[in-house]
């Protein structure tokens, strides 16, 4: 903030943050919108989470606040594009611990182990999913389904992972 007179006004927003987070976000909302489309995997609430690859990148590149601005759009943006407003609350439960687990063990991971980091970071959406889901249900129940999603959520992590590390070094590289 700058002091112009009597008040206080918001310094000019880095444009080039400003289209790198815009890209991002587009690219990961365009990935989420194409997987929607894909057909359901037989265990209810999983999926492969490509969208994810996006976030597990920014976390790593541009660090957490950046990446919960890209994750924060594009679970509303998706939402509201793909007609699936009741699966808000489910992408929004799932995303944040995802995204709280992920911040809290990137000082353990170095960039050439994201491959692990990300089924960890899945493991931890799937739970974040189920505390909606029994929230919403109001029943513990649903808990019935965790050991399938962490199997599941590891698989896709670990896919996600290296997809996220892979884009990450080749980035690096055009720099």
């Amino acid at each position: 903030m700058r002091k112009e007179g009597a008040r206080l006004t918001p310094r000019p927003a880095d444009p080039r943050r400003l289209a790198r987070l815009a890209l991002l976000t587009a690219v990961a909302l365009t990935i989420f919108l194409i997987e929607v489309q894909l057909p359901v995997l037989p265990i209810p609430g999983a999926k492969l989470g490509l969208a994810n690859i996006v976030t597990v990148y920014a976390v790593m590149a541009l660090g957490p606040g950046d990446a919960l601005l890209i994750l924060l759009s594009r679970v509303f943006l998706g939402a509201v594009f793909s007609g699936q407003m009741s699966a808000f609350f489910y992408s929004l439960g799932g995303g944040l611990l995802c995204w709280a687990a992920m911040c809290g063990l990137k000082g353990i991971f170095t960039p050439k182990q994201i491959w692990l980091l990300s089924p960890i970071s899945a493991m931890f959406h799937n739970v974040g999913q189920l505390l909606v889901a029994a929230g919403m249900l109001r029943s513990w129940a649903v808990f019935a389904w965790l050991p399938y999603l962490l199997l599941a959520g590891a698989a896709a992590g670990l896919f996600t992972g290296l997809a996220a590390q892979f884009l990450l070094e080749r980035l690096n590289r055009i720099k």
